[in-house]
């Protein structure tokens, strides 16, 4: 699909086509995954990057990539043995 949208032409002057289409389609990637409407690789997919790159930006837009509350991962490492047990 291929949607278009009007942007002031001083706005455009600064950017590439190629390079806006390409932010839009990061912050729109990021903006799903952070509603949970879509899931980490399809985010990453719609962002046209790889897992690594997309969680990368999630981690410099403070996006949690992990959706485990800080009491879930404290009783899941309960339940790992001890080393040597």
């Amino acid at each position: 699909m291929q949607i278009a949208i009007n942007l002031p032409n001083d706005f455009v002057g600064m950017q590439t086509e190629q390079a806006i289409a390409k932010e839009m389609r990061l912050a729109y990637a990021l903006t799903l995954f952070k509603e949970s409407r879509v899931s980490l690789a399809k985010a990453a997919e719609l962002a046209d990057l790889d897992l690594y790159a997309f969680i990368a930006a999630c981690k410099s837009e403070r996006i949690s990539v992990i959706d485990t509350s800080r009491d879930e991962l404290l009783r899941e490492m309960h339940l790992i043995p001890e080393a040597g047990a």
